[in-house]
């Protein structure tokens, strides 16, 4: 299961993709407009910074941007920069191998057989689906379904 530090990680990066070329965003922006804790955010932006997918600027006109295009961060990426390997089981990572304790035979164990299977299948799709890719999928649903977008805004004014 996806972490939410790696879920609030991925919702910014897309902000940001989105917000790419007109300058950095404030923490304070970012979490409020995807309703995200703000110390958590800034743990986590810390994070991809060190991992150098965002860049930050201090003072007036500050905050954080992408350090490379959207087109060149993946969510695999992020999500083992954030969270570690995607492997379910640690006998089938290829950044954090190690053997299973239990494990009498590697080779014809089936769990591991089958972890492997969904490991790759994960990475084949997480490491080929990048941020350009995703925000340019949610802008194409957002163009198709105002009427949802005003039911949902409707929703949301109901609850408040």
């Amino acid at each position: 299961m996806l972490s939410n530090k790696s879920k609030y990680g991925l919702k910014a990066l897309l902000l940001l993709a989105r917000e790419s070329g007109r300058g950095p965003v404030l923490v304070a922006e970012l979490a409020e407009r995807e309703a995200m804790p703000k110390k958590f955010l800034e743990a986590i932006l810390l994070e991809l910074k060190r991992r150098r997918i965002v860049e930050s600027r201090k003072g007036r006109g500050g905050g954080y941007f992408l350090q490379r295009r959207p087109d060149d961060i993946t969510f695999g990426e992020v999500i083992r920069a954030l969270d570690g390997p995607l492997a379910a089981v640690p006998c089938v990572s290829q950044t954090a191998y190690r053997p299973c304790n239990e494990c009498l035979d590697e080779e014809t164990c089936g769990v591991r057989l089958a972890m492997k299977k969904v490991r790759d299948a994960t990475a084949r799709i997480l490491d080929h689906t990048t941020l350009a890719d995703v925000s340019a999928r949610v802008a194409r649903k957002r163009r198709r379904a105002p009427a949802d977008a005003v039911r949902t805004t409707r929703r949301e004014e109901a609850r408040a």
